[in-house]
């Protein structure tokens, strides 16, 4: 089987890799088609015996698998045109709810004034939780390691933490949004 193999391999990687170029056009992109493809007949362990048939088979197979490469970048390449969309749409929303913002700050100590007082006010525990998390930018399973405590719990103190943080900065909420959404910005680059 090996030999017969490699005879296979060595006859027809050259004439499928071109094959596969005609259908996603970068080189790399037709090298790891035809490898994987080549990789699913080893793990057959049979192979045809005809090379006709042999032929159909490979040519066959890599034409399938350039297909679905070509499916799963156009679904990736839709998802990233939403997901895009959606964040520019939230963006503006976020900007034009600013603009039309009553009560604004005045410098950053009032904000940061405004932002003690709500976080004051949330149980030790939820506090401590979502200090970690959104000021420290620690990881939930980290601050669930530190404090002994379940990721579930962290996230459910996390909830907590939001709902009454939207409850008490509701006058300010569209501020707070943009803040905390520039920091998330900020923390995942």
């Amino acid at each position: 089987m090996r030999s017969s193999f490699e005879n296979i391999y060595i006859l027809w990687y050259a004439r499928l890799k071109n094959f596969a170029l005609t259908y996603v056009l970068r080189d790399s992109d037709a090298e790891d088609v035809v490898q994987d493809v080549f990789t699913r007949l080893y793990e057959r362990q049979s192979l045809p015996a005809r090379e006709e048939a042999m032929a159909g088979y490979l040519f066959q197979a890599v034409k399938n698998a350039c297909l679905n490469l070509l499916r799963e970048r156009l679904a990736a390449a839709n998802a990233e045109k939403r997901l895009r969309s959606t964040l520019q749409m939230e963006l503006r929303l976020r900007y034009d709810s600013l603009g039309q913002m009553v009560l604004v700050p005045e410098t950053e100590e009032d904000i940061v004034e405004i932002l003690d007082r709500a976080l004051a006010r949330l149980p030790e525990k939820c506090r401590i939780i979502f200090v970690k998390s959104r000021l420290e930018g620690m990881r939930q399973a980290d601050i669930a390691r530190e404090m002994n405590i379940s990721i579930n719990t962290v996230e459910t103190q996390m909830g907590i933490a939001y709902k009454r943080l939207r409850q008490e900065l509701k006058d300010y909420l569209p501020l707070f949004l943009f803040l905390f959404c520039a920091f998330e910005c900020h923390i995942s680059q």
